[in-house]
């Protein structure tokens, strides 16, 4: 069910909301950054196995060491986001992309754009962060 949809084509609120080519629109780009994601996670995987070797001096190891715990905690964050991401694929194939979690209502086409794996609409995520600072402060 490939949708044809020029290189340049920016979805707007003008069209009907998650028509054919906004949805291919958003399944590209979430399979594009899942992709980015993934190359990047090689490329770490490569540089910590030729990183491994033995550093004589404790400074250098203790550095070595210090660049290599950042990394891991990074790319686990962008493991946790390659599971959102393919939630967000999973919307899209059983028809509930783009609508708020909590609401049901469509959640705007330019929150999407900017964050293509989210879940709760603008006035949604403001009351849930919300309640989030109030149980925090007690």
């Amino acid at each position: 069910m490939a949708v044809d949809i020029a290189v340049d084509y920016r979805p707007t609120e003008d069209e009907e909301f998650m028509n054919e080519r906004q949805v291919e629109y958003f399944r590209r780009k979430l399979l594009a950054w899942k992709e980015d994601i993934l190359k990047e996670s090689l490329e770490t995987l490569s540089n910590l196995q030729e990183e491994s070797q033995n550093h004589p001096d404790l400074a250098d190891r203790a550095s070595s060491e210090t660049d290599r715990s950042v990394e891991l905690r990074a790319r686990d964050r962008q493991r946790k986001l390659i599971a959102k991401i393919d939630a967000a694929l999973a919307r899209i194939e059983d028809g509930s992309y783009g609508y708020c979690e909590e609401t049901g209502e469509p959640i705007s086409v330019r929150r999407l754009d900017a964050r293509p794996i989210a879940t709760l609409s603008i006035e949604a995520q403001e009351a849930h962060e919300r309640r989030e600072k109030i149980y925090r402060d007690d």
